[in-house]
């Protein structure tokens, strides 16, 4: 029987029969896992599409699994699950120090794996978001556990890109986000530069959520505030 998530995983580990069975058994339960068996690999399918979560053991064969941690959190803070055969405090202490969310040794339990992976997504939505991982700010929601958002009852279909900027701006709800924040924090620091990348997004992200909404009640969800950032208007109080 499948679990509700739809969470996007990125699984890196570089043993090709743990990989296959940690995918086959979350893709079972409603994940959506993307495998690479190196860091490298590993750090471009990051990048490429931010994933919800990774996966990662630490001993990896071009480099220590250490050095995703530490690329990743100079550009984001996307939870990070080790997965690792090296059980000693000093590795698990070192894993957490660089930035790393959990640790889990190997072996172990699947069930106990996903309700590592539930409560990490659960967290990630940020203090804004309901014990659930729910975010709502008027008809607009986000569910991160399945990766969706709605207006009202409708579904509305948003890039990888475009689910991580409403993502931010949603967490953040009523508070002035900066365009540096939000370029670091959807595309990385190689970007901090690239304003237009946001016109050209939050535009797209308006348009898809205005014609989810015929009764127009979330145009102007998203505001600009020239020269600085974008903030989501607070709900107004019943």
């Amino acid at each position: 029987m499948r679990d509700r998530p739809n969470a996007h995983l990125l699984l890196i580990e570089d043993d090709a029969a743990t990989r296959t069975a940690i995918a086959a058994n979350l893709g079972g339960h409603g994940y959506r896992v993307e495998e690479a068996d190196t860091a490298g690999e590993g750090l471009r399918a990051w990048d490429a599409a931010r994933p919800d979560l990774i996966l990662l053991d630490l001993g990896l064969p071009d480099r220590d699994g250490l050095s995703v941690v530490r690329a990743v959190r100079h550009d984001a803070t996307t939870p990070i699950l080790v997965v690792s055969a090296r059980g000693e405090e000093r590795d698990r202490v070192a894993a957490l120090d660089q930035g790393a969310d959990d640790y889990l040794t190997k072996p172990f339990g699947l069930i106990e794996l996903r309700a590592r992976i539930a409560a990490l997504l659960r967290r990630a939505a940020g203090p804004a978001a309901d014990p659930e991982g729910h975010l709502q700010v008027g008809l607009v929601s986000l569910d991160v556990a399945r990766r969706e958002v709605r207006v009202g009852d409708v579904l509305v279909d948003l890039t990888p890109r475009e689910y991580e900027l409403l993502k931010v701006l949603l967490s953040r709800a009523g508070t002035l986000v900066t365009r540096a924040r939000l370029l670091r924090a959807v595309w990385g620091t190689s970007y901090a530069e690239e304003a237009h990348y946001l016109h050209v997004y939050v535009s797209r992200l308006r348009r898809k959520l205005a014609a989810a909404d015929p009764t127009g009640q979330v145009a102007g969800l998203v505001v600009a505030e020239p020269g600085v950032g974008y903030r989501v208007r607070e709900a107004d109080p019943a």
